[in-house]
């Protein structure tokens, strides 16, 4: 599975982001890395460089061969938190799409 990041008003942050992002979706995923043949992950702070409560965006855009894209989002007040949500609204559609085919 190939992960692309497209990160927009995040800052100097990007790179540890990215480091720890890269572990919770290749554990959080690991039954379709065979399945997934790209993640896109748009993360984006809504509010740029203002603090603020639920600021922070996470959408993650799942491609499969054979299947249309799969895509979700996530809010939170930080981007682990956000892209733990979406990793697991993810991972919840794609277990009811691959049950789908199954049968």
């Amino acid at each position: 599975m190939q992960i692309q990041y497209n990160i927009s008003n995040i800052g100097e942050e990007d790179q540890r982001i990215v480091e720890r992002l890269d572990d919770l979706f290749n554990s959080n995923l690991s039954r379709f890395t065979e399945k997934i043949t790209r993640l896109e992950v748009h993360l984006s702070d809504e509010n740029s460089h203002k603090e603020g409560q639920n600021d922070k965006r996470c959408m993650l855009e799942a491609r499969i061969a054979g299947v249309s894209p799969i895509a979700v989002t996530s809010q939170a007040s930080s981007f682990d938190e956000a892209s733990k949500i979406a990793s697991g609204k993810l991972k919840n559609k794609l277990d009811t799409i691959f049950d789908k085919l199954k049968n």
